[in-house]
């Protein structure tokens, strides 16, 4: 091993940095260990999953043809030059259409996604392939800019099934199709302190071990939140972690003082969903302690716990939710996300309530747009925000990105016996024990774990199978980033730090989407090599 890159001080400096960055250090140890012994380089550092959800896009690519056809139906010159849809009689050349190909992939679903829009929303069939034709062909501006008519009836619902376990609470949400889960946050972020909902200062709170963004972004000078954490640190009598959160810190949002609470659920990395207990007691703690406490919860893993239950459910007047489309059906390319906001919103009122000089701020600040900004949503400033106001009127996500996310979700809605989820969650599971068996530690059973990612803290299988002292050795004696760095260089294995997400130092964070079952197996072989190792030399200096 290089000494420069492997030595303490140089692998301190590396404990500052995002594990994203350190990754590509790793990778390039990683390549230098191939070239010296022929094998495989294996990377479960990113969560970019290499399977993709193939019926929602044979829908779309067949979607595309029809909208071709459309425009070619309007105008065809020989310089490839076409016109764009017209609304009138399109709903039945549509069914001509799929008439025509209903034998061919994606016929069913977009079959299937037209009649739900008819049944379960009364859709004029007109209007329904109108905005989808013209969607699928992206012709026009995204108008409403928010969000598309029937793509925000269709996503609510999908919502509704998935976050809220199909029990909706009273009253609907509005969505904000974003460019993914990561322009959500920037646009939350950013729009919260623009409304003086957040400002330089305040405290907020975020639960641990977390995704790094949420680390790091409320530091910035722009923002310059006052940053409490709340650590998953309870453990069982075994000295197991749960991932779960103890009673006292949970407790620690019963200060008004701490206007936000920031949760990623299931968690990243350790990928436990929060458990009923403690969902209650932070809805206990806004109805009898801080109830204007804004939740911003990223569900983006839901999908991977049977019956899991976010925040919009439990706390719907309080909760922006972030859903990202990227991971359950592997389109991380498509940049396909929403926030949602309960219509009746605390976010609104604490709006309504500001002090005159700031509501004037504001006034002055949304005026283009209306004649009355006062009574702009809050959903709606985030999306003006989104284009520095200026450019509102060019804003939203793109057409076919909606239809995309329109068709996802419609094959959700219409999978009624969950196969594809069922499936899902079979493979994530399958990886995770091939990569927990084969590292020898104990693997127990538990419905609130996700299982898209593992972190593992070496100092609690190090205590386990070698004892006290022999942790005590390696605090003393090496950097807890050591171990990913040795993986790298040693077995060819990219894993992240866990300490870069504020998790325990010494624990590793893999991936379980982005690799395949005999990766696993590899995986976990490596993992467990390196502790050995370490106990070899301890055993020698002995």
């Amino acid at each position: 091993m290089d000494n420069q890159i492997t030595g303490r001080s140089y692998q301190k400096q590396m404990e500052s940095i995002s594990p994203f960055e350190l990754k590509n250090k790793l990778i390039e140890l990683a390549d230098v260990s191939i070239k010296k012994i022929t094998r495989t380089m294996l990377n479960a550092g990113r969560g970019n999953p290499n399977w993709i959800a193939t019926v929602p896009r044979e829908a779309f690519f067949l979607l595309g043809r029809f909208g071709l056809e459309e425009c070619k139906r309007v105008m065809l010159l020989k310089e490839g030059i076409a016109g764009i849809p017209e609304k009138d009689g399109i709903a039945s050349r549509f069914e001509a259409f799929i008439k025509k190909h209903e034998k061919e992939a994606g016929a069913e679903l977009l079959i299937g996604a037209y009649n739900y829009m008819l049944l379960e929303h009364a859709a004029d069939p007109d209007d329904l392939i109108h905005e989808w034709a013209e969607g699928v062909i992206g012709d026009q501006y995204p108008v409403p800019d928010r969000i598309l008519k029937f793509t925000e009836q269709i996503v609510h619902d999908y919502l509704i099934q998935e976050m809220c376990d199909r029990k909706a609470p009273k009253g609907k949400f509005d969505l904000f199709a974003t460019e993914g889960g990561t322009a959500a946050m920037c646009y939350l972020f950013d729009s919260l302190q623009e409304n003086f909902l957040l400002n330089k200062g305040d405290g907020i709170a975020l639960l641990t071990p977390a995704f790094t963004p949420y680390i790091e972004i409320p530091h910035l000078s722009r923002y310059s939140f006052n940053m409490i954490e709340i650590c998953a640190d309870k453990m069982t009598k075994d000295g197991f972690h749960t991932w779960q959160y103890r009673k006292e810190e949970i407790d620690k949002i019963k200060d008004p003082k701490i206007k936000a609470l920031f949760v990623i659920n299931p968690s990243n990395p350790p990928s436990y969903a929060m458990d009923n207990d403690t969902m209650q007691q932070i809805a206990d703690i806004v109805k009898n302690d801080n109830p204007n406490l804004m939740i911003i919860t990223d569900d983006v893993y839901g999908t991977f716990i049977p019956h899991f239950k976010s925040f919009m459910k439990v706390l719907p007047h309080n909760t922006l939710c972030v859903y990202s489309f990227s991971k359950y059906f592997g389109a991380t390319g498509w940049r396909d996300a929403v926030i949602a906001l309960h219509q009746d919103n605390i976010y609104d009122k604490m709006i309504a309530q500001l002090p005159d000089d700031k509501k004037q701020a504001l006034h002055n600040r949304y005026e283009s747009l209306t004649l009355h900004p006062e009574k702009m949503k809050f959903i709606d400033r985030m999306v003006a925000d989104s284009r520095q106001i200026a450019l509102n009127h060019t804003a939203g996500l793109s057409l076919p990105q909606q239809i995309q996310m329109t068709l996802f979700a419609a094959f959700s809605l219409l999978d009624k016996e969950d196969k594809y989820k069922i499936k899902m969650q079979e493979i994530i599971q399958s990886r995770l024990k091939a990569l927990w068996e084969n590292t020898g530690f104990t693997f127990t059973d538990d419905p609130l774990r996700a299982g898209y990612y593992a972190e593992i803290d070496m100092i609690v299988w190090a205590e386990k199978l070698y004892g006290t002292d022999f942790v005590k050795y390696l605090k003393a004696n090496y950097e807890p980033v050591d171990v990913v760095f040795r993986l790298a260089n040693e077995t060819s294995l990219v894993l992240l730090n866990g300490g870069g997400f504020d998790g325990p130092e010494w624990s590793i964070r893999a991936s379980l989407a982005n690799l395949n079952e005999k990766d696993y197996v590899v995986i976990g072989k490596g993992i467990r090599s390196i502790l050995d190792e370490y106990a070899a030399e301890w055993k020698a200096k002995k």
